[in-house]
């Protein structure tokens, strides 16, 4: 399988299996992540997504340049997929967080995904870059318009411009990465991660992610105002009430998800 997908305790795995390709994608990988995140989007018991490669060299190298689409850069652009590289670097309809296991290189559309990611966690080995320019194409599914409003715009502008690559400790140091540790500790930091957040309502977290996304671009007082389904969603809950009442009564709540 070109794509793993497997779900514990609410935790969904999503890992890119062509080790042998550095996990690059081909069309066929991308339809199929494609089909992994609507069935997360459709899956109200999933709380949160981590996302990697397979093996210990890459976390995914991008586009598989040996796969010839038979497009030309212009028909490639044309037909975009609105969902960004991979279906999840511009995806705006995944209320669940998704965390990228970062295990080795992620290039090319590799990082496109990583940036579409809301926690990173690198291992020490990591590495990101943006090296279409290098074989005169261009980060069309995300890198491109992301990187610059993730990390300082000089800084992004240089590793585009160059196609060079960036250590995960220099990335973790531009906001770019949550946590850098170990590659024999990578595991068990993500899962940490995931499990804060499984234990949190998943209400609040959606609203949290929703408010994240889509006020970005307003002020602080405009985004307050905002009137989300999924933030008025999370007030009314009873999830709201029973994490008050769980507090209250020194006991772990019950989260219904409603």
């Amino acid at each position: 399988m070109r794509v793993l997908f497997e779900i514990e305790d609410g935790i969904a795995n999503v890992t890119i299996n062509r080790p042998e390709r550095m996990n690059a994608v081909d069309p066929a990988t991308e339809e199929e992540l494609e089909r992994i995140w609507a069935e997360i989007e459709a899956d109200d018991a999933i709380r949160c997504v981590v996302l990697t490669g397979a093996g210990e060299r890459a976390f995914s190298a991008g586009a598989d340049m040996k796969s010839d689409s038979g497009k030309s850069g212009l028909e490639y652009w044309a037909s975009l997929n609105p969902n960004g590289f991979g279906g999840i670097a511009m995806r705006k309809s995944l209320n669940v967080p998704v965390i990228a296991r970062v295990n080795g290189l992620a290039l090319g559309g590799g990082m496109e995904m990583v940036l579409g990611c809301d926690i990173v966690i690198a291992s020490q080995t990591a590495r990101f870059g943006l090296p279409e320019a290098k074989v005169g194409r261009l980060p069309l599914d995300g890198g491109m318009v992301m990187l610059q409003r993730l990390i300082p715009e000089k800084i992004a502008a240089g590793l585009m411009l160059t196609g060079r690559m960036m250590s995960a400790q220099d990335a973790a140091a531009y906001g770019l990465v949550n946590a850098v540790v170990p590659a024999e500790k990578l595991d068990e930091e993500v899962q940490s991660w995931a499990q804060d957040i499984a234990s949190c309502a998943p209400l609040s977290i959606k609203a949290i992610k929703a408010t994240i996304r889509k006020t970005g671009h307003l002020t602080p007082h405009e985004a307050r105002a905002l009137s989300m389904p999924e933030l008025i969603t999370a007030l009314e809950s009873e999830d709201a009430k029973e994490g008050v009442t769980a507090f209250r009564e020194k006991r772990a709540p019950q989260w219904r998800g409603c």
